[in-house]
Order: structure tokens, then sequence, then C-alpha cells
């Protein structure tokens, strides 16, 4: 290389150097170091609201610094560096709800905002520190400078979304009538809002109209007006509360203001009415209430709970079956003769007499001074020198000043003597005995005097005269009294006339009428010859089925029949508790419904001996609902035939062989909070009780007593107590036993007729009671045919022989001419009641029998299987005899009537006519 171009390539390096040094020069003049700190205020304060999220500042959130960017000379532009430019705050504390952001990095422009939504009623004020700084040196942001902390206070300021709700659910006073007062009581309401606004209670208000209160701001209620407990026992008002944002509270509550009257002592916290559930044992009377005294000094006392049962039955609630099983169910023997049974077929002596209750409670009979019964002869021996007893149950008076009589045995014809009687007279009990003609014509008792309140009261009373001659004893509600008055007289002379017994009257044999008339009531007359009444037994008759109790009873007097007893005391707490425990108990398993009054009646005593203190009176009544009625079903075979040979026997049929007693009664179901379908379910429960009579009787012609009979093994009948009277009507079997004691007794009623030539049927009716008919079964009925055979084959094979009771079948029979002809897959034929079936096998016998045994195995194993499945009993036919002959003369006697003969094989039956 030339040194020219040396040179010259030596001086274009030396440029290019020169221009590299002067810039490097230059750059240096114009770097800018980041020296100084962002600058903020020291303390900001700012307010948010509960639903918004920006936070409003004073003074704003602006960061300055001195590191901004300057302006130099003309020849130069301005040039923008991030040293001054503010890039972020920085928020310090724990769980702060905010944040700070940067609007505007050159300006320092910034804003707080919360992060999420705030409560007010959680946190009212927020405060925490911040921080401003800027982007730091170059381009990566080294030596990035922070400002000093500033104290940041925001408050969150509320808004009303609560309303107010009241501390209490509900609120109770008592107030005194006739006064004002300035406040009765105070409700108060709160509001869960977190400002002074939007938490205060600001008004309150009734809702209710009409009502003579007020309330104030604050929540005390007064009255306006003088209350009284007469017009109003009981206030209610609803009221409300405002706050001072106005919202409404979210519910009103409920005042209740009781007016209690000036105080004046009596009985508080007593029901007037009590409902007592029959079969639930002893029901607590007065479980809440005392005695209200006014604070004046008490020194003892005495309280008498009367509870008002004369209304029913004979004075109270007692068993209603025949006075006779009463007698027998107290203990007394036998003997006993009732003279004023519920009638019946057997006893239908007092079916003219009108009664004055149903058969709820006990049947009694009315007599007005017009009506007498006679009484049957033979019922009562007419020699009582024996002793004997005499008890009825008697209402009466006022008392007239004739003579009115109970009981008479007079003279039946020609005179009108009377031999023994019980009568009233101005209001006093006499028993009259004359004796019987003796061979010492001695003066001898004759007439004995009670004079008696409780004859002309008005009052059930029980009475019982014991007579053992001379000496007459008389009980009046268990309680024994002697006569005031013996008058004597000398025995009756001798006679042959007969004498007649009556009920409500004497009978004048001379004039053939009746004299003396009775005016009341009477029920369960009884004579009972041979033995005496005791007290045990005469106590069980009179003793009530219901009545008060109470647990403790040292401070308690009863009356007899335990419906009124009497408290005494000095401990008004120890009084209240005796009172409370108080309870009524009726024992019956059906006792009479309808209302029973209570009264209770108070003797208060101060320290002077002197009566400072007048309680009035409290009254109620106990209501005895309707009990569950039970119905008594009797079932079993109710149409059969048997040959008229067994109709004949020794034995004769058994009418209710199968006979089965069911008393059930219907209960509702409870509902079934699960299932809506058992609402209003009622279901059938089966129970035992006792019943007191039975009675067939015969339906159509009376029976014939000198053919046909009734009959009952007696021993069977005396081993159950029970006992059985007969006529030509029917049977009644009397005594109060168990459902299967009558069941078994059922069994063994036969039925007999010796003369059986034309006799075709008999129907009987079978009716069962409770409680002397105050609960009575459906009828059953029973037809029995009788089969007229002729030339009876002997059966060489025991097995062809079937037993006398066969299954019933339960089918369908089809009515042809009035003969009730049952098909023949059918193993029973039921005849009509007025035509014979005859069945002709003439041909095929032996055929006839070998397919009619196989055909009555197939029928019974059938019938065991309807009565598996539920069938009813509807007929029974004792085919002990398949083959039947028609008698000749029958024949002629149908062909002569004109009337068709049903002619049967073994496998169809056909009409054939005889005209």
């Amino acid at each position: 290389m030339s040194l020219a171009a040396a040179f010259s390539a030596i001086q274009s390096y030396s440029r290019v150097l020169s221009a590299l040094f002067i810039a490097d020069i230059f750059l240096s003049l114009f770097v800018i170091v980041n020296k100084h700190k962002p600058w903020i205020e020291t303390t900001y304060h700012g307010i948010v609201t509960e639903n918004d999220d920006k936070v409003l500042l004073d003074p704003p959130l602006i960061a300055l610094d001195k590191d901004a960017p300057l302006r130099y000379a003309e020849s130069f532009e301005v040039t923008l560096t991030e040293e001054g430019e503010i890039c972020g705050f920085r928020i310090h504390g724990q769980n702060v709800p905010f944040e700070a952001v940067v609007l505007d990095k050159s300006t320092g422009e910034g804003v707080i905002r919360a992060k999420d939504k705030l409560d007010c009623e959680l946190q009212k004020e927020h405060t925490f520190t911040i921080q401003a700084y800027d982007c730091g040196e170059g381009p990566d942001g080294a030596n990035m400078k922070k400002s000093h902390k500033a104290t940041v206070h925001i408050q969150v300021n509320d808004i009303n979304e609560y309303s107010p709700v009241f501390k209490e659910k509900s609120y109770k006073a008592t107030v005194i009538e006739g006064k004002k007062y300035d406040s009765i009581l105070k409700v108060e309401a709160v509001d869960a809002d977190c400002s002074f606004q939007f938490s205060q209670i600001c008004n309150y208000e009734i809702v209710t109209p009409d009502v003579p209160f007020t309330i104030d701001k604050d929540g005390f209620i007064k009255n306006t007006e003088k209350l009284s407990y007469g017009k109003e026992h009981m206030y209610k008002l609803t009221v409300t509360a405002y706050d001072c944002g106005k919202n409404r509270a979210s519910e009103d509550v409920l005042v209740k203001i009781s007016v209690k009257p000036t105080c004046k002592p009596s009985w508080q916290g007593f029901n007037k009415r009590i409902e007592y559930e029959p079969g639930t044992g002893s029901l607590a009377l007065f479980p809440s209430m005392h005695l209200e005294t006014c604070d004046e000094p008490i020194t003892s006392i005495r309280a008498t709970v009367e509870l008002e049962t004369s209304h029913i039955g004979k004075g109270c609630d007692r068993d209603t079956y025949s006075e006779k099983s009463l007698h027998k169910l107290c203990g007394a023997s036998s003997g006993t003769v009732e003279l004023l049974p519920a009638p019946s077929s057997s006893a239908n002596w007092t079916v003219g007499l009108p009664t004055d209750n149903g058969h709820d409670s006990d049947q009694v009979f009315e007599f007005n001074g017009t009506q007498a019964i006679k009484v049957p002869d033979g019922m009562v021996s007419t020699s009582l020198k024996d002793p004997f007893t005499i008890s009825v149950w008697m209402r009466h008076g006022p008392g007239a000043h004739e003579k009115e009589t109970i009981l008479c045995n007079s003279d039946k014809t020609d005179m009108n003597r009377h031999h023994y009687s019980l009568y009233i007279h101005n209001c006093r009990l006499i028993f009259l005995l004359r004796q019987d003609p003796s061979e010492a014509e001695n003066y001898k008792p004759a007439e004995f005097h009670w004079k008696l309140d409780q004859v002309c009261d008005k009052e059930w009373h029980h009475y019982v005269l014991n007579v053992e001659f001379p000496s007459v004893s008389l009980f009046v509600d268990g309680t024994t009294f002697e006569p005031f008055l013996v008058t004597e007289d000398y025995p009756l002379h001798a006679s042959k006339i007969e004498t007649q017994l009556t009920i409500g009257a004497c009978w004048q044999g001379a004039n053939a009428r009746m004299a003396q008339f009775f005016r009341g009531n009477l029920a369960g007359l009884i004579i009972r010859s041979g033995k005496l009444e005791n007290k045990k037994v005469i106590d069980c008759l009179y003793t009530c089925k219901e009545g008060l109790d109470v647990l403790d009873k040292n401070l308690v007097e009863f009356n007899p029949n335990q419906s009124s007893l009497t408290v005494e005391g000095d401990d008004i707490d120890a009084f209240d508790k005796v009172m409370q425990h108080i309870s009524y108990l009726n024992s019956r398993q059906f006792p009479t419904p309808g209302i029973r009054h209570l009264r209770i009646s108070t003797t208060v005593k101060c320290f002077n001996e002197e009566s400072c203190v007048t309680v009035p009176d409290a009254e109620g009544y106990v209501m005895v609902l309707q009990p569950e009625e039970p119905k008594i079903s009797l079932s079993g075979i109710d149409h059969f035939a048997r040959s008229a040979a067994e109709f004949e026997s020794q034995e004769g049929v058994t009418l209710f062989p199968e006979m089965r007693i069911v008393s059930t009664i219907t209960r509702e179901v409870e509902a079934d909070t699960e299932s809506e379908a058992a609402e209003g379910t009622v279901v059938s429960e089966e129970i035992m009780h006792n019943l007191d009579t039975c009675e067939v009787t015969v339906v159509g012609d009376e029976l014939d007593g000198e053919h046909e009979s009734l009959e009952v093994d007696m021993t069977q009948l005396q081993q159950r107590a029970l006992e059985m009277s007969s006529s030509n009507l029917g049977l009644v079997i009397t005594g109060v036993n168990t459902m299967a004691n009558y069941e078994q007794v059922l069994h063994l009623i036969r039925y007999k007729n010796w003369h059986t030539e034309a006799l075709f049927d008999r129907k009987f009716k079978l009716v069962c009671s409770e409680l002397n008919g105050r609960y009575i079964s459906n009828d059953f009925k029973v037809e029995v045919n009788v089969i007229h055979t002729a030339n009876p084959m002997e059966h060489s094979n025991n097995a062809m022989v079937q037993p006398n009771f066969i299954n019933p079948v339960h089918h369908a029979s089809v009515d042809l001419s009035g003969h009730n002809l049952v098909n023949a897959h059918q193993a029973s034929v039921v005849p009509s009641a007025a035509t014979i079936v005859i069945v002709v096998c003439v041909s095929f016998l032996v055929f006839m029998i070998i397919l009619g045994v196989f055909r009555i195995r197939a029928a019974h194993q059938r019938t065991m299987r309807d009565q598996e499945n539920g069938k009813e009993n509807e007929m029974d036919w004792d085919d002990s005899a398949l083959t039947i002959t028609v008698n000749p003369m029958e024949v002629e006697r149908l062909s002569a009537r004109g009337q068709d003969i049903n002619v049967c094989t073994v496998d169809s039956c056909s009409s054939e006519s005889f005209n």
C-alpha cells in the first residue's frame, strides 16, 4: 500500500474516533440519576358506602417526585425519563379490604377502592398505611424509591338494610279494673343496622283499631280509659315499630293485657266445663285452682264440694242390670223375686207403665196417681211367715193427705182386707203386716211407722225392709232407722179367699177396683223370702258407680255415696293442694252421658273467729262424653232341616248349635302424619263385657204346650248362676254373665215336638242384651224344617250316614213356585216353609246311593274350603237319609190341590203338574 493511501486511512480512522469521543461527551452530559423519593400526604380520610367500592379521600391521593423530567435549551428536545414517574402504591396492614391503584404515572394520581362488598354492621371503620413508589432507574427499574408511610382512615357509611325486630315474641301484662295507668308495660324493638340513623327506633304504633290503649315513641303502653272486667277479660293488641329510616318491623308483636277484677275473695283458675271421657279412670277437677283471700289474715277455711247426680237414673250413675242380677252381683242368695222387671215376653205385666228415662240410665217406672199393675199369681208366696226382705227405689213428694200405696197384698174378691202393704201417708212410710189366724187371738204388732224427710223430698232413695216378725228394720240409703211408732192389731180371721198382689195401688176385692194410688217413681222392687239382707249387700246395692275422690284424705270427709266432700284446714297453700287433687271417677264400662253439676261452697274465718271473708260459691259441671257403644252380633246356622224322628226324640233338635256372640266397638284411628290416607279411618275392635238377657221367641204361632216345647238343661244354667223363665211365646235366660257362658247355654237350647205330622217348619228369633236392654244385639232368626220320610232305609254302612250338622255352604238358591230348591251340585236342600220337596228315587237305587256318597264327600270338601274363605253360614241340610219316598197320600193331596210336584233325581229336578 502507498504512503498516501496509508495516510488517508489514518485520517479517516482519526475522524471516526473523534466523532465517537464527542458523542460520548455529549451523552454523558444528559444522563439523570434517580436521587429523590416520591412524596405523599401524611394522613388521609376516606368515606365508602356499604354497597359501593369507591372511596372518597380527603385530600386526594397524589404522589410527587422531584426526579420528574426537565426542559433544556431550545436546541434540545424534552426527554421523558421513568425516574420521575409513580409506578404504584402499597398498602400495609393485615386483612385490609382495600387496594390502591395508580391512575396516571406521570402525575402520580391514584385512588383507593374496596376489594369486596363492605358490611358496616361488621366493621364501621378501617385504618391502614400506604406508600408510593417510583419506577426506579433504567429500563429494569433498579434503585426504586419509596415514599414515607401515610395513615389512611376510612369510614363505612350504612344503608338501611335491616328492619326492626321485637325482643320478645309476645308481651303480657295484668291490670286491675277501674284504674288508669301511666304505663302498663313496655315493648322494645331493635334494629341491626350500624348507623345511628337506621339503627334507632323512632316510632311504635298499635295496629289493632278501637282499643282503649296508646303507645309512645319509647314503647310504653298505657290505657286511655278505665277498664272493666265485666266488659272485657283480656285485650289482644298488635304492635309494630319503625326505625328512623322509616322501615317497618318485619313482624308485628302480640300484646295481651288481662283485666283483673278488683280484688274479691273467690276461687281462681276454675274451669266451669270439665269433659270426662269414659274409661279413662279418675279426672282431676280443679288442677289449677286456688283461693284468693285478698291478703286477709285467715285462720281457717272450710269448703264443701258437691257433685249433683240426682237427675241421673236413680240418683246417680249405677249399673242398669236387672234388680235381680244386681242382688246376685252384690252377694244375695236365691229367692229374689223382681216385681218391676223390664217388659219381656215372660214378664209383660209392666208393659203399660210409662218410664221417665231411656236405656242409658236406670229404667224407672212412673206412677201418676191413676196407674197400677197386678202381679201375676204365683210370683210371690202368699205366706210370709219366714223372714223376708222388701227393697225398692223410690222418688216421691210432696206428700198428700191420702194414702199412697207402693205394694199391697189384699183379698182378690168379696172383701177389702190388706194382708200386707207398704204405703205412704203424710210423709210417713208405713208397713202393714197382718198375721194369719192362729190359736191365740192376741194383739200383735201390725203397723210400723217411720217419719222421714226422705219420703217427700223428691229425690231418689233406696229403702230396704228386713222383716223378721215381730221386728222390722228399715235401711234408707244404707242407714238404719227404727220405727217411731208400732201399732198392734188382731190377726186376720180365717178365710179361703185368694189374694191379689198389686203395685202402685191396692186392690179392693169387694168393689173390684183399685184405690190409694201412688204418685211418684219406683224401680227395683224386690221381695226376697227366707232370708234377710245383710248390711254389706244393702251398701252394695246403694253405692254409686260415680263420685268424688281425693288422694290425701286426711283433711277430707265424704258423704256415704261420695257425691259430696268437705275439706277443712288453716294453711291456704296446703288447702289449695288438696282441692287441686279432687277428682271425678266413674267406674262404669258404659257410663250414662250428660252433665253433672258441681258446686263449691266455702266458709273462711279470721282471728276473731268471725266470717271475715265472703267467698261466693263456684259452680261448674262435668260433661260425661258419649261412650263408644258396643255392637252385639249373633251369628250361626240360620236354616237347617231335620227328620221328624229327631224332633220327636227325647233330646229334640238343637236350635243354636254353632251360635257365636261377638261384641265390637268402632274406634277412630289417629291420623298418621306421614300418610294422609289414614285420616278419618275407623276400625272395629272386639271387646268383652257381660250380657244379662237372651230371649228366644217363636215367630208365628205360639207354642202348643200339648205337643211342643223349648227346653234347656237347668243344671247347666244353675252352674252358671243363670235363670230361665218360659211361656208359650218362648223362653228368657237372665242373669249377668259372660258372653262365653251365654254361648254355652244357647248351645243347649232344644226344640221338641212329639206331634210332627202336620208340622213342616218352625221359626225362632234370638235377641241378647246388656245392661237391662241398653245395648241390644241383632235379631238372629233360625228356621228349622221337618223332613217327613216313609219307609226309611236302614244303612248297613255307617260311612253312608251323615252327621246331624253339616257345615253350611253359601250358594244362591233358585225360587221355583214357592219352593226353595238348591242346585244338585250343592250338598243341601232347603224346603220352603209351606211345601214339601218330594224327591222320587225309583230306579237305579244302588247307583244313586253310591253316586250320592261321592257327591256328599265332594260337597263337604268344598264346604270346608268355603268356610276357610270366610263365607257366611246360610243353610244346613241333614242328608242322613238320601232316599226319600213320596207318600202316595201326599201325592193325591197335592194333585187334588192342583200343585206342581218337583221330581228330583240325583242329577236334576223337573216339575210335573198334577192338575
